[in-house]
């Protein structure tokens, strides 16, 4: 597996954190090749095999916590999961090795850490969950101080390609009238720009310590799948984990399905 972005962020080195990008996997198609999506329309075989693919390149020391994304506000506690994880746009992790993730194709992933290196925690922010508050609740969840949390945006569709409605506008003003400067009107549509909207919340929640943001997944198709570009496509994975401690060493993943 090649091509995945590491965050430029001065987390603790307990943590570590890393987003996907569509190269590397095995998938054919629209979800060519690094699938990690099993909800979207591809060979289950092929996605079992990027899964297994990610866990060995980044030597991950255990399954990541894959959940059933819905633009919601739920934040799974993902120490606690044996099994399948349910509904949920958030995951969060006190205990070594525990791996949280979310999948993207346009919406905004956004990794935290503490300053301590004893919380991680990762969210899945399209406009929906933004609006309604997926960021608060995540950063509550960690149960630190606001101001001891450090976020990391991933790649996420860019102001110049995310075409919205007048209802996604008027959600974000009538609850922060100074949201209007994340949109730009151009003719008779508005464009946003979710990395500004994402950084405003978080400010007013007094997380300080807010990096990464500035791609654009709809505009680089060799690097990024992309949902509004492309409708059939695979789905990206930012996954954060704490690292046990030294001399441990990882579990290791599990043995690869066949297929």
């Amino acid at each position: 597996m090649t091509g995945w972005i590491e965050p430029d962020w001065p987390a603790p080195t307990t943590v570590r954190a890393v987003f996907t990008t569509r190269q590397g996997g095995v998938s054919k198609g629209p979800y060519a090749s690094m699938n990690l999506g099993d909800h979207v329309g591809d060979d289950p075989g092929a996605v079992a095999r990027n899964r297994y693919r990610l866990g060995e390149s980044l030597g991950l020391p255990t399954r990541p916590v894959w959940l059933s994304q819905v633009h919601g506000t739920h934040v799974i506690d993902a120490d606690a999961v044996s099994g399948k994880p349910g509904e949920g746009d958030a995951a969060l992790a006190g205990a070594s090795d525990t791996v949280c993730a979310v999948m993207s194709a346009d919406c905004l992933p956004v990794l935290f850490c503490d300053r301590g290196g004893k919380r991680v925690a990762a969210a899945h922010a399209g406009w929906r969950g933004l609006s309604a508050g997926v960021l608060e609740t995540t950063v509550a969840a960690m149960s630190v101080s606001p101001d001891d949390v450090l976020a990391w945006m991933g790649p996420a569709i860019g102001p110049d390609a995310f075409e919205v409605g007048e209802d996604v506008v008027r959600a974000f003003v009538e609850d922060d009238a100074g949201c209007e400067t994340a949109f730009t009107r151009q003719g008779s549509r508005w464009m946003a720009d979710i990395y500004a909207l994402a950084r405003r919340r978080l400010r007013r929640l007094g997380v300080r310590a807010v990096h990464g943001g500035g791609w654009c997944t709809f505009s680089e198709p060799e690097r990024f799948f992309s949902y509004r570009r492309d409708g059939i496509t695979g789905r990206m994975a930012a996954l954060i984990w704490l690292r046990a401690a030294p001399g441990q060493g990882a579990i290791g993943v599990a043995p690869l399905p066949d297929a």
